[in-house]
């Protein structure tokens, strides 16, 4: 027997944004029936980030969000609107709105995996790079070069700088050593928020292979003051118990050094059995019941943790989307987490919930009796069946409506429940997520 309670009287503050994403919606037909559009706009994404859509050819390949992809000669007049090649990345901005969703923007470049880098080496001069970036915020925010007034906060400089050490030959997001990164943020991070600062200028998108990295990147910006309002960080693994630990520890390292306001966001994250002879099996699970109730795990424990948005890598189509098919574009299982957690955050509130081991549970309420609640059975590499008690304290309502997701049902109606002494049962087994709401 396991048992989760809900307490309805125990107000945790708002529903934060725990189901954004990475990349927009594909839909290469002006009428939108091309592609993923449809589905991807009824999911709700609050916010996605563009890094990697130069990887995507449906998005426009390589001509598309990166800065050198905008701005393809460094040499050119950065004042000059015709150095700027803004027409496909303006595409998928505007199909990213479209669907409802704010674009997170990643300045910098795509991830390089092949053997010969070209766009991810430290730019020959950092302020240059900074007044090219500071015109692409002022294109897409200030209408400049026939450009637009999106609202469009976020704005994070580079991916992954600390993604390999100094010497390693194939560094795959920053060419340069961590001296030369830690200049370079410095730089651009002053100039922008300089020129912007209404906007939320942060990063570096950390690949969090090496703790001393952050420690040091922390002391060199605080002792510079460099503004950041937000540390953006990354976190592949298989128990979400990991996601908490880091939060945690990253919270506290980011107020030791002064920055009490930057939000953490982790803004690449997703379920990774192993990077190496275990990589099939990883896209197996990402596509499967296994990886999608890990995802709502992850999603669950985050709202509790001082972590201020997740943002699941990714929507782009690509092996690691547990979203929508590669080939096609059909839904898939982890899809149903993310409309689960829309409706939790369209009713506003958290209210506290236990937990039992390997089941998971965030519920929200409105301000008229409303409430739903997202229930996820997840345990690595392990098989049960068990009965599941799920107490409601303070519900007005005497019966609940379930959802169940599981690998024989997509967010099916389980039926009605009524709650008995406040409780009712379900059988539940391992990678099974139930949506249970007020009738």
């Amino acid at each position: 027997m396991k048992n989760i309670t809900i307490d309805l009287s125990k107000d945790m503050g708002k529903i934060k944004p725990m189901h954004a994403v990475n990349n927009g919606p594909v839909c290469s037909r002006s009428d939108m029936t091309s592609g993923n559009f449809a589905a991807y706009k009824a999911a709700l994404f609050p916010y996605a980030r563009n890094h990697d859509a130069s990887i995507n050819y449906g998005y426009g390949g390589s001509h598309v969000v990166d800065v050198n992809c905008i701005f393809s000669n460094f040499d050119a007049d950065e004042n000059d609107p015709a150095a700027y090649d803004f027409f496909l990345t303006d595409l998928l901005v505007k199909n990213t709105y479209d669907a409802g969703t704010k674009v997170f923007y990643r300045l910098g470049a795509s991830i390089e995996h092949w053997q010969k880098k070209y766009n991810t080496f430290p730019p020959k001069d950092f302020a240059k790079w900074a007044r090219i970036c500071e015109h692409i915020i002022m294109h897409y925010t200030e209408g400049w070069a026939d450009g637009h007034h999106y609202d469009m906060e976020y704005w994070e400089i580079w991916n992954e700088p600390d993604g390999r050490l100094d010497d390693d030959p194939h560094k795959p997001c920053w060419g340069g050593t961590k001296a030369q990164f830690f200049e370079f943020f410095t730089i651009s991070a002053k100039y922008l928020k300089s020129r912007f600062p209404h906007l939320k200028i942060g990063g570096p998108a950390m690949a969090f292979r090496y703790y001393d990295w952050l420690d040091e990147f922390l002391d060199h910006i605080s002792s510079n003051n460099v503004p950041l309002d937000f540390y953006s960080w990354h976190v592949y693994n298989t128990y979400p118990e990991i996601t908490e630990e880091l939060a945690q520890m990253i919270r506290a390292k980011l107020d030791k050094a002064g920055y009490v306001n930057a939000e953490s966001i982790i803004d690449e994250w997703n379920y990774v059995h192993d990077w190496g002879d275990g990589w099939n099996e990883t896209i197996n699970r990402i596509n499967n019941m296994h990886g999608a109730a890990y995802v709502a795990s992850v999603m669950t424990v985050s709202q509790y943790q001082p972590i201020d948005m997740l943002m699941y890598y990714d929507a782009r189509p690509t092996t690691m989307n547990g979203l929508f098919n590669l080939y096609g574009y059909k839904i898939q299982k982890s899809y149903y987490d993310f409309i689960y957690f829309a409706k939790l955050y369209e009713l506003g509130t958290c209210v506290d919930c236990t937990r039992d081991d390997s089941v998971y549970a965030v519920a929200a309420k409105d301000g008229n009796g409303k409430f739903g609640a997202m229930i996820t059975c997840y345990k690595n590499e392990a098989e049960f069946t068990d009965t599941l008690t799920v107490e409601i304290k303070d519900a007005t309502t005497k019966n609940v409506r379930v959802y169940r997701l599981d690998d024989e049902n997509d967010a099916a109606d389980a039926g009605t429940f009524e709650l008995v002494d406040g409780k009712f049962e379900i059988s539940i087994k391992n990678y099974t997520i139930l949506y249970v709401e007020s009738v």
